[in-house]
This record gives C-alpha cells, structure tokens and sequence, in this order.
C-alpha cells in the first residue's frame, strides 16, 4: 500500500501530495488520527484528505484508514527471493512458491475494494446489457486475457481476447459506449496496449486496467486495479506477475457470477457441464 501511494504521488494534486507525504512519513499514526488533525497536520482541507483517498482508489478516508492498519500492523512483508543460476531444484521450488504466497497475500491487504467494486459494476452492466467484453495483453499477459475470456464465455458473455497488437487497434475502433475493454500488463508501457486504450475510450467503451501503479497505462484506463509486485519484468520469466494477473481475474469473474441471474446461469452452467461429460472417459 505504501509502495503504490510512493509510485502515484507525483502525479497527484500539490494539497494531496502533502496528504500523502503525512502518510509515509508516519503510516501507524495516520491510521488513528482524526480527519481534523490530519488536515491539520497536512495544511490541507478535510476535503482534501478524502480526495487523497479517492485518489488512490479507495471508499473515503475510513476506508483508506482500515486498508492502511492492516497493512502496517498485520501485513505480510514482502520478500522477493530472486532464483539464481546455481540454486538447487529445492532452492526454486521454495523460492518461487514463497514469492506466489507473499504477492497474494501482500494484495489481500492492499487491494482497493472500491475500484474492485467499481470494475465489477462495469463488467456486469455490459453483461446484462448484451455489450461486449474484451481483454487485451502481450507476452506473457497475453495468455492471462485468453483465460479471462475463458472464464466469462462461461457465463454468457460475448467476450473475446486479443494478444496481437494490430487485431487489438481494429478491435478497440469497434467498440462503444456500454462495452468494455479490461487491459492487462506487466510493465504497463507497452505501446500497442496504451494505443488500444486511447481509441476505446474515445469510442466510449468503459477501459479497466490491470497493471503496476505508476505506469503509463495505469493512468490511462477508466479503473485501475493495482497490479504491484517487485519482479522484474525483465529477467527470466514472469512469474509472481501472471499469477497475480490471473487472482486478479478470478476475482472479478467469481464477484460478476455471483451477481448475475442466478435461475439463468446455473441451469445454462450445469446444461454444459453434463454436455462435456461425453469428452471425458468414464
């Protein structure tokens, strides 16, 4: 939480860069001040303070305080062990399974509910509306689309999914108002991505985000949902990052499921479970 308010601040206002300095100066006492001493202390308005809280994509400052306590009193820290050429087969298996399990649990606390809520809104608006729903990424986050659209096919969408940059640019120019384009991205700077982002928004289309905070791309969508983690995207390949794309993923699938019909999608769910059962021996 601390990392991403420290990757966003310098494009903040000046008043709410002040309330972010407040932050990381001192995380544990911000957490239990009061709204008026925070302004105060940030010689900002109380306004001020909760569009800082706003800005960095959670509900108000009550709940931007709950976030900010857990994550200074029982987060889990985050220690990224880098493999290295010489190491054991043990060595790898303990490192990487430790870097998975201390990104996820590093988001549990750091994840904004509010622009979780936001993207699930969007997502189900499109869907009850018969709009569209595409995912985008490159490389590696490439794949993460292809499962996104997997997962949403499943429930009636009309979805698909593009890793190729020039099938990516003619799909955004189709799209409008109501429809939905989630990008995703490691290092949120890829140049095909951010050109698709820009024509789907000037075409109306809702644009989510998935990506590191402080990116390009970051800035760029309607919704980001903060992707932070310290891998290097550029060394081996991305590990910590895809799995983290793809809890990301399983997160706005399960939430928009769950709120979707329900005398409709099970019956249609369950029709092509027993369809599959004659491609499985028995």
């Amino acid at each position: 939480m601390l990392d991403r308010i420290k990757a966003c601040l310098s494009s903040l206002a000046p008043a709410e860069q002040r309330v972010g300095k407040l932050v990381l100066s001192d995380a544990r006492s911000f957490a239990q001040m009061p709204i008026s001493e925070l302004a105060h202390l940030a010689h900002v308005s109380k306004p001020t303070v909760v569009r800082f809280c706003r800005s960095m994509g959670y509900n108000g400052l009550s709940d931007f305080k709950l976030k900010l306590a857990g994550s200074v009193s029982e987060g889990v820290p985050f220690i990224h062990r880098s493999v290295d050429t010489d190491d054991k087969v043990g060595d790898v298996v303990v490192k990487v399974i430790d870097n998975t399990v201390s990104a996820f649990l590093k988001y549990r606390n750091d994840a904004s509910v509010f622009a979780v809520g936001r993207a699930v809104e969007a997502l189900l608006k499109a869907c009850q509306e018969g709009k569209r729903i595409e995912f985008i990424g490159v490389g590696n986050s490439g794949i993460v689309a292809q499962d996104a659209q997997h997962k949403f096919f499943r429930l009636g969408v009309h979805t698909i999914s593009y890793s190729d940059g020039h099938m990516q640019v003619m799909s955004a120019s189709l799209l409008r108002a109501g429809d939905c384009l989630v990008v995703i991205s490691n290092s949120g700077r890829t140049r095909d991505l951010m050109d698709a982002t820009d024509i789907a928004r000037k075409n109306g289309a809702t644009v989510l985000v998935i990506t590191a905070s402080g990116s390009p791309l970051a800035s760029s969508g309607d919704i980001h949902l903060a992707a932070d983690h310290p891998e290097g995207y550029d060394r081996y390949s991305p590990m910590v990052s895809r799995l983290l794309h793809l809890m990301i993923i399983d997160i706005l699938a399960t939430t928009v499921a769950l709120r979707l019909n329900a005398e409709l999608l099970q019956p249609m769910l369950q029709d092509m479970k027993n369809k599959l059962r004659s491609k499985r021996y028995a």
